[in-house]
């Protein structure tokens, strides 16, 4: 009897065992094993990181098994990054050109929120916000109009006591998508600048000190008088710096907010195309805010990885729906319906070896 209750014991055991080593192989993550998590890593533009960081948060708490990281290093470096295929998904806020797609696979854009880049600035005794004309600010990073008491300066701002002193010019020094959308916006309003710096990424400034990220750039404002240089609205706001009304192509001076950003895109959803990557920069309309860009998250659109696949595609589902409602408490303008449904479009067609992963 002893021998036959040692046998069911050394049976029940090994039923357990070949038990648990079934639910592990087919526990979430597949290539993490044994149940473990699946993990995705992101990096790329630093316009939108504070609304991200608070989407993975969030997200995190709904689906404890997928870890996501987003690392913020600019949108030249999401998208060299993507293209080499060392993170899961990219960032950028200026639409990669055909050119520069890989041939490793399509890579598709997925617009998560709509934000403003701003003028800001660090000048002691003004309290009210300066205003600038489009050909003030291309004067302004091309060296030409260098004192703050210009009377360019001073014929938007009547009434204003400017300072007899030299601007200092800050831009960015890393590959950035707030960059791109910038000198895309100087390139259509200042002939001069598009012939002589043009539009990108990386520019050759003409003039200036660089910063490294938005958060780059809002310290050497915050931290210098004198200063002038632009940060996407968010930096602006969470670092308490003052930020300036745009004239726009309407001839308006507008103030950099969310129902400002949304009126340019409500401007441009005519012409965007279905692949979505559009410029909205000096969009038309009397409200429009002259400096306003979509921001992108960039996937491929077949996986490799099925289990990263699925969890990719669900976390951008849960981005342009639920994640929405986070955008205006951190400064971002929420997407318009007919772009949501047009990125639905785009997060649908992923596959993973041809499958679809929703």
């Amino acid at each position: 009897m002893r021998a036959a209750l040692a046998l069911l014991l050394v049976c029940a055991v090994t039923f357990a065992a070949a038990c648990s080593g079934e639910r592990g192989a087919a526990g979430p993550g597949g290539a993490g094993g044994g149940g473990g998590a699946v993990r995705l890593q992101g990096a790329g533009a630093s316009f939108p990181n504070p609304l991200y960081q608070k989407w993975l948060s969030e997200y995190g708490k709904a689906n404890p098994a997928v870890r996501i990281d987003y690392q913020s290093i600019g949108s030249g470096g999401g998208i060299k990054q993507i293209k080499e295929q060392t993170v899961d998904f990219g960032a950028s806020d200026a639409p990669m050109k055909n050119e520069d797609m890989p041939g490793t696979g399509e890579i598709l854009h997925i617009p998560t929120v709509l934000g403003a880049v701003v003028i800001t600035y660090n000048l002691r005794g003004v309290t009210q916000p300066l205003r600038f004309s489009p050909e003030t600010i291309a004067d302004i990073f091309l060296g030409k109009l260098q004192r703050w008491d210009d009377a360019r300066i001073k014929a938007d701002n009547p009434g204003v006591t400017l300072p007899a002193a030299d601007i200092t010019v800050v831009h960015r020094s890393d590959g950035s998508g707030t960059s791109a959308v910038f000198t895309d916006y100087l390139s259509k309003v200042s002939p001069e600048w598009k012939e002589k710096v043009g539009s990108g990424t990386s520019p050759n400034w003409p003039v200036g000190l660089g910063g490294k990220g938005n958060e780059g750039v809002t310290g050497q404002v915050k931290q210098t008088p004198n200063t002038l240089g632009y940060v996407e609205l968010a930096y602006a706001v969470q670092n308490r710096l003052p930020v300036a009304l745009i004239k726009n192509a309407s001839g308006n001076f507008v103030e950099p907010n969310l129902d400002a950003v949304t009126a340019a895109a409500a401007e441009s959803i005519a012409t965007t195309p279905e692949d979505l990557r559009v410029s909205i920069t000096n969009a038309g309309g009397r409200e429009a805010y002259p400096i306003s860009s979509y921001t992108y998250i960039l996937a491929y659109k077949d996986q490799k990885d099925a289990a990263k696949g699925r969890a990719l595609v669900d976390f951008l589902w849960w981005g342009i729906h639920d994640g929405e409602g986070f955008a205006k408490d951190l400064q971002y303008a929420p997407l318009p319906a007919e772009v949501v449904r047009r990125a639905e479009a785009q997060i649908n067609s992923i596959t993973s070896g041809g499958k679809p992963l929703r």
